[in-house]
């Protein structure tokens, strides 16, 4: 089992910045796929972006340019900064993982893992 636990949410200015972090526990060898989803009202689940291993993350268009997803491997963390942000940017975002190899491990990845979430709210 791997437990992901994120912090770093809260409230943010319209084009501030904020980082996220996801740190991973228990069995985290086997964990190749990591990355971030975020839940806004009235709106699916969406996955931002996965990074496989030391690769280079792939991120959704609606993030990309504005959210960097970087990986602590020593430490077992996750990071997600986020720039630019925007009013329709709040919600609950999560961190996820998962066993699945390099072609499995896209922005909308199969997650066995999720983190409980934490919140961010853009406000003007």
């Amino acid at each position: 089992q791997v437990q992901l636990v994120e912090s770093g949410g809260g409230s943010v200015q319209t084009g501030g910045s904020a980082r996220l972090s996801c740190q991973a526990s228990g069995y985290t060898g086997a964990v190749y796929c990591m990355g971030w989803f975020r839940q806004t009202p009235g709106k699916e689940r969406e996955g931002l972006g996965a990074q496989y291993k030391d690769d280079r993350p792939i991120y959704a268009e609606s993030v990309k340019g504005r959210f960097i997803i970087s990986r602590d491997k020593a430490n077992n963390t996750l990071y997600l900064q986020m720039n630019n942000l925007k009013p329709e940017d709040s919600g609950m975002y999560y961190c996820a993982a998962d066993h699945g190899g390099l072609y499995d491990c896209g922005p909308e990845f199969r997650v066995r893992y999720w983190g409980q979430g934490t919140l961010v709210y853009v406000h003007s």
